[in-house]
This record gives C-alpha cells, structure tokens and sequence, in this order.
C-alpha cells in the first residue's frame, strides 16, 4: 500500500482525538504523508525508535500494539507459558505506551511484570533475569530529543535482541493487520486475571544491593563533593539512593532537572555526551564547588562526567572515562587481589585503542565486538555459558555506556555512577585528578584520541541521503585524510569477518589509525569515528580537529 493509501485508511481507521487532529491537519502535505506513511517504523535489535505522532512511520499507541502483538505471536511459538517485563522513563507517553504493550501481551494470555513507575533500562534487564522472564520491553528513547520515543526489546537473557531474533520478530509483526487483528485486555482485566502483576520493591533492592555488590574499595566520601542531574530522568531515585548508602554524604541535585519532565525544558537534548547539556550542573558545581559533576540519560544507561582541574570543569568523552575506570578496576582489584585469573574486557570497535595498550600490558584479555551493548552482553553469555563468568572485570562502548558487573546485561549508569565516584575519591587520595591520570597513562602508553561526530539527514530523503554517502566511500574511497596515507579499505558488509560480518560499516585504515563509518541504528545520522596515534598531545589535538573537518566535507560533498 503506498502512503496516500496508508494516510486514508488511517483517517478512517483511527479512533483516537489527538491522532486524528494530526491526520487532518496534514491533510494537504503530500510531503508530510509521503514521510509519515511511507513505511513501517524500522524494528530491528534497537526494537524501535521514532519521533511520536501519527502515522506508521511514527511512535503511537498503534505502532506500539502491532509490534506487541507481532512479539507475542513470536513468544507463543516458542514457549506456551511466556513472561514479559515491561518498564518506561520519563519521556511523554511512556507509561501509556508501556501500558498499551501490556495489555496487548495480556490479550494474548501472557504474563506481564509491569514496574509501578518510571524506572531506569537497566532495571528493566535485572527484572527480567529476575523473573525469569522470555523477554522485555522498555520504553524510551534513550537521550534523544523530546519528540521522540521508543520500544527496546530484549530477551530472556537481560540482552537487547539479536539481528536473527529481531527478523523473527518482524516477520510476525510484517503480518499482522494493524487495526484488525491485534488483540488486547483492558489493564483493569488484566490484573484481576492475574495476567499483568507488579514488580515489588524487594526487586528494586536487590537491584540497588547488587550494584553495591560491585564496589571494590571502601574509599572515604567525606572529602568528595558530587553534582548530579538526571537530566529530568528516572535517574534521580537510584543514583541519589545508591551514592548515599555508599557514604556519599556532600551530593548536590541540579534542582531543575531533577524530577521528570519529557519535554526536557532545560536541555533539549539530553545526552550526557554533549558539553552544553552540563550548563546548568557546572554552574552549580562552581557555587558549591564540587570536585566532580555527573549526569545520566533519560533511561539511565548511559553516564557523562565533568571533573574539576585546576579552577575549570572538564568533559570527560565517553572514551576517557571507560580507560580511567578500566584502569582504576585492574589497579585495585589487584591490590585488593580480586582480580581474576585471566580477566577480559570486552569494549566496541570504535572504543579507544589506548584501553587496548593498557589491557596487554596488564595481561587483560581484550574482545572486541560490533557497536552496541548487545554484543559486549551476548560475549557474557557466552562466558556464563562457559562457566567463565568471574573472568569478566569491564565492559564498555565510546558513547558512554558502561557495565562492571553481570547481574544485568546493559549498560548501567547508576552502577556506573557509584564506580565513578569511588574511583575518583580513590585517586584523589592520591593526590591526583582523572585529569592528571590520563595524562600518566598518556606519557606512559602513548597519545591516543579519538573524535566521534554525526550528521543528521531527517525524514526520507535524509535516509535516501545516507545510503548515497556510504555507497560513495564504498566507490570512491578518499586515497589521503589529512594528508595522511588511506592503507587500506574494510567494507563489513561484503567481507566475511566472522561476528563483524554483515554490518553496514567502512573502515579506512591510516598510517596513524583509523576512521570508520557507519549509519546510526536508532536516529537519522550517519556517524563518523576518528581513533588516531600522535606524539604529543597538541600534535593529536590539531590532527583530530583536521581529519573531522576532512571527513564532515567528504560527507557533505557525497550527499549531494
């Protein structure tokens, strides 16, 4: 059905006030329907991700009951007693939509363990290994912009799904009939039926007790001065809760971005990667004058930090951050004598290459794996189902996601959180900042940087837009970046590369790194990872200023 086609039927199908005040609105908008109808919202191992409204190339209460119904067809032939766990953030409409899945997965006989309120992704994974369940749900958007939402899928493991297991999932959901034939239980029903249930609050405690479980020195608080802002997410309650039980006394909350607000009045994009997002806690660290500023995404996966050095406040990238705490795991598990025999790290492609370095000289074995947390956690189950599980110390990936424990299988910024203050109370015992220990490991391993950027291209012809830019690298490939030789050439998505095989990514080797490139999963971007080797640090800082300039023009040029 072509979209016009799509937008009267919608018209005519819809019975919802505020989706059909959309529908008529856009009425005249040929290139507003074209964009809205076009296609089915993409499902895939990043379940689904969209900016709300109506239509099916949006998030709505219409989409999220397809995919729903689409998942419990898939639940019901394989298992004839299926679970699910269902949580939601702060973003508009997630509880709605979390409800709406619910009842959805109830209609359809299966038990649902729905949270009572917002809480953060990897709570959701811990509920799910905690019931035992066949899947999850969690809806968010993770730190995207306020018009959008999501539907994050995972299965039995505590894992976002697998590409095998998402095409399984959307050949269901490719059948069913968006308004006839999904099937759905009233939330009131459900719960007398016994068929959607509650997660108590013994769970959320074992989650907060399991996150204190990972602890590794008891190092004193009394001197370390904390800002936090969940960026108006379902981070405040467990951060706040799991920093003062550690003795985290001296902890300051932004106060207007501490309660949730899907509109994210005071960011608009909250993402703790970007500088401009920590405006508001910085100004509140230099008037109590605090050591270290932290933030958390809307669904708490994700973890940023500015430290204090030297009178300024510094954003640490997703990168530094994952080496100091890689580094300061190692260095006191070692003293304590807890680290174990034949440790691994398991890190993403695109994660600095420094963290390589230090691993072999600390005898740390070092998996790499394709971006997304899915793969570091699918390499866990693969040492859980080894019986080597106490082998894994660390997992990270450049875009601030973070893990140092197996109890979930995501990134998990509040257990990130508590990690993070406990490694800079430990150095600054020591004397010295995350500043001063970068620049130790720096004159010690050498000077690696990496340089992470995208370009946004929205709506179809921005899609039509990133393949034309990946097909070009694929066909004309720059021969020198910045004047520095291209080596060579990978295309993932023609070579066999074994767990890297598939992948709509390009990497162009240099005689000083490399710069790889690939579409975002989950937003209209194309994204660029620039990870280089340089002598000194300014030599690096003008290198990677250079080669992202380069890179930006290459894309901007192949656009066209």
């Amino acid at each position: 059905m072509d979209a016009k086609s799509n937008y009267e039927l919608w018209l005519q199908k819809v019975d919802n006030p505020k989706l059909t005040e959309e529908l008529i609105n856009i009425k005249n908008n040929e290139k507003e329907i074209q964009d809205r109808f076009y296609k089915f919202i993409n499902f895939g191992t990043a379940g689904l991700r969209g900016i709300m409204g109506a239509g099916t190339n949006r998030i709505n209460l219409y989409t999220v009951r397809r995919v729903t119904q689409g998942l419990a067809i898939y639940l019901k032939n394989i298992s004839k007693n299926s679970s699910v766990a269902i949580s939601y953030d702060s973003r508009n409409n997630s509880k709605d939509f979390a409800v709406c899945a619910a009842e959805v997965l109830a209609g359809n006989g299966i038990k649902v363990y729905l949270t009572d309120e917002l809480e953060p992704t990897p709570y959701l994974s811990f509920c799910i290994r905690y019931f035992k369940c066949n899947a999850g749900i969690m809806i968010t958007a993770s730190h995207n912009k306020a018009e959008y939402n999501g539907y994050k899928c995972y299965g039995a493991d505590g894992a976002q799904i697998n590409e095998e297991t998402a095409a399984e999932i959307y050949y269901r959901i490719s059948k069913v009939d968006i308004f006839e034939e999904v099937k759905y239980l009233n939330i009131d029903e459900g719960v007398k039926k016994g068929l959607i249930l509650s997660v108590g609050k013994e769970v959320y405690e074992d989650y907060l007790k399991c996150i204190l479980n990972q602890k590794i020195n008891d190092v004193n608080f009394s001197n370390l001065k904390v800002v936090y802002t969940p960026l108006n997410g379902s981070g405040f309650k467990p951060v706040c809760e799991i920093l003062k039980s550690s003795g985290l006394n001296d902890l300051n909350v932004v106060a207007e971005q501490a309660y949730p607000d899907g509109n994210f009045t005071t960011c608009k994009y909250p993402n703790p990667e970007i500088p401009r997002v920590f405006d508001l806690a910085v100004k509140e660290a230099k008037k109590c004058n605090a050591d270290l500023v932290i933030a958390t995404d809307p669904d708490a996966d994700r973890l940023g930090v500015c430290v204090s050095h030297k009178e300024k406040y510094i954003l640490l990238s997703g990168n530094q951050l994952g080496i100091l705490l890689f580094y300061y795991i190692i260095k006191s598990k070692r003293e304590k004598l807890k680290l174990p025999h034949s440790p691994i790290l398991i890190k993403t492609l695109v994660s600095s290459k420094l963290v390589n370095i230090i691993a072999e000289k600390e005898n740390v074995e070092v998996i790499e794996v394709p971006t997304g947390f899915k793969n570091i956690a699918s390499q866990i189950l693969k040492l859980e189902n080894k019986g080597e599980l106490s082998r894994f110390i660390f997992g990270f990936e450049e875009s601030n996601g973070y893990l140092c424990g197996t109890y979930v299988r995501d990134k998990d910024a509040v257990s990130a959180a508590l990690l993070t203050c406990e490694a800079f109370a430990y150095f600054k015992g020591k004397g010295l900042t995350f500043v001063d220990v970068l620049k130790r490991l720096s004159e010690k391993y050498g000077y690696f940087g990496e340089e992470t950027f995208s370009l946004e291209y929205k709506g179809y012809e921005g899609t039509e837009k990133i393949k034309k830019i990946m097909s070009q690298f694929r066909k004309l490939p720059p021969k020198y970046i910045n004047k520095t030789k291209v080596i060579s050439v990978t295309d993932y998505l023609e070579n066999n590369l074994g767990d890297f095989s598939n992948l709509n990514i390009i990497s162009l080797k240099l005689e000083d790194g490399e710069i790889i490139i690939r579409p975002s999963g989950t937003e209209p971007k194309i994204k660029a990872y620039i990870i280089l080797k340089e002598t000194n640090q300014k030599s690096l800082e003008i290198k990677l200023s250079g080669t992202k300039t380069e890179i930006e023009n290459l894309m901007n040029k192949f656009s066209l």
